[in-house]
């Protein structure tokens, strides 16, 4: 309940301080690509359920049927503004609005497409999902640079799911296992200090 508590107060104080950047933003990437300003995709929520994580699209409308489902290095299917919002983790602003409905937390495992979550060993899913999926958390942060870690891979796909995949999972647990209001805050801190080290 204090969790939740904190997560609405949290959010809606986030929205109301970035609104002019949410803005600016949004009409940057009218300008730069046709398509729509948000990107929905459907990923696995709390004990299961599948939800619409929002994000400011950074991709072509196209994309989809021009790649895989991740995305390496320098994907040419990502837009000019797309390559700028990725590399600072602002395309992830409106889950703001996914923690309002209660999809998301601040802090938590972050949410998985069905296919990946599908090969989740069943301890490690149950575990994982009984919990609400974050904007942020410990592998986010360590794997910050997933995309050009996967760019170097002669098969991305494959090093996603033997590699990267487990390995967050193994951060997921351990958040799971230990989390509590104060390691939430130093998660939130941490997230900080990456995101203000890229500039």
């Amino acid at each position: 309940m204090a969790k939740r508590a904190f997560d609405l107060l949290f959010a809606a104080g986030a929205l109301l301080l970035i609104a002019p950047l949410l803005l600016a933003v949004t009409a940057w990437i009218k300008l730069d690509s046709r398509g729509p300003v948000l990107f929905r995709q459907v990923r696995v929520g709390r004990a299961g359920r599948e939800f619409h994580i929002l994000k400011f699209r950074t991709m072509h409308v196209d994309a989809p049927s021009r790649g895989p489902q991740i995305t390496v290095g320098r994907d040419p299917r990502i837009t000019r503004s797309g390559h700028f919002l990725r590399k600072y983790k602002l395309d992830e602003l409106p889950q703001f609005f996914n923690v309002l409905v209660g999809d998301m937390s601040v802090v938590g495992p972050r949410p998985e497409v069905p296919r990946y979550v599908a090969m989740y060993p069943p301890s490690t899913r149950e575990l994982v999902l009984s919990v609400r999926p974050g904007i942020t958390d410990l592998a986010s942060i360590e794997y910050r640079d997933e995309n050009e870690l996967l760019g170097r891979s002669a098969d991305p796909e494959r090093t996603y799911v033997e590699q990267v995949m487990p390995a967050k999972l193994s951060f997921c647990e351990r958040y799971v296992r230990e989390r509590s209001f104060a390691g939430d805050l130093g998660i939130i801190g941490r997230t900080f200090v990456a995101a203000f080290a890229r500039r």
